[in-house]
């Protein structure tokens, strides 16, 4: 079994910043894909960004503002949100591909955590 735990969610105020920890844990041989998506009111989840290896990958409305990273050693992800404008405001979920140790690859998601940026 596998688990992913976020943290850092928030209200904070438009232009200021967040910044968002996802963690591992549980059954893991390697981790492969690891990204952060949204789910704002009312709308479907969508990506914000994805880190495989040192290449990343991000949405247009993020690009600039958003940067991902991860720990190898610490089985995490973490995303640094700065600028933050009202449209942010979403459910934000840590997602990774996982591989366990009797070599079942899933996909896992975090529980999410809010984010909520005021005007």
């Amino acid at each position: 079994q596998v688990q992913l735990r976020e943290s850092g969610g928030g209200l904070v105020q438009a232009g200021g910043s967040l910044r968002l920890s996802c963690a591992a844990s549980g059954s893991i041989s390697r981790i492969g894909a690891m990204g952060w998506y949204r789910q704002p009111p009312g709308n479907q989840r969508e990506l914000v960004a994805t880190i495989t290896g040192s290449s990343t990958k991000y949405a247009e409305s993020v690009k600039g503002r958003f940067t991902i990273s991860r720990d190898y050693a610490r089985n995490a992800v973490y995303v640094q949100m700065n600028s933050l404008k009202p449209e942010d405001t979403a459910v934000y979920y840590c997602n990774a591909d996982v591989t366990d140790w009797s070599g079942r690859g899933l996909n896992y998601w975090g529980q999410g955590t809010q984010v909520t940026v005021s005007s």
